[in-house]
């Protein structure tokens, strides 16, 4: 299924990483991180109840953007692993109330990981 929708946002998960430390003050009660991805200049974190992905802006980085998407905004999702060798990257899209959302994956991202994660926070949340 090729997407002839324009993304109303598009992320590169570039690895797994560490939740982050500061991630507390943007968490609500009950809220818990369940895994983070480095993105270019900053960090995505999966929690069990939203994806929050903060983007540093600026030549500093010290202006910071957040997006929070609840998972039950989410409609639809798509998976595509790299099929060949010379094909390096993942994708993920969602299809959300608020639009279409493309997240890129690096090589050592695990796709399937990542689809298992949106499947059981969607389905159980």
């Amino acid at each position: 299924m090729t997407s002839a929708v324009a993304s109303i946002a598009a992320w590169t998960f570039v690895a797994e990483c560490p939740i982050p430390d500061d991630i507390g003050p943007l968490l609500v009660q009950g809220e818990q991180p369940i895994a983070a991805y480095k993105t270019f200049r900053d960090s995505a974190i999966f929690t069990t109840k939203r994806l929050i992905v903060r983007d540093a802006q600026g030549l500093t980085g010290k202006k910071v953007e957040i997006y929070s998407l609840p998972y039950n905004a989410i409609n639809m999702w798509s998976s595509e692993n790299a099929g060949r060798m010379l094909d390096s990257n993942s994708e993920l899209e969602l299809w959300t109330r608020a639009g279409h959302i493309k997240i890129n994956l690096n090589r050592g991202v695990d796709i399937r990981k990542l689809d298992h994660l949106i499947a059981h926070v969607v389905l159980n949340g």
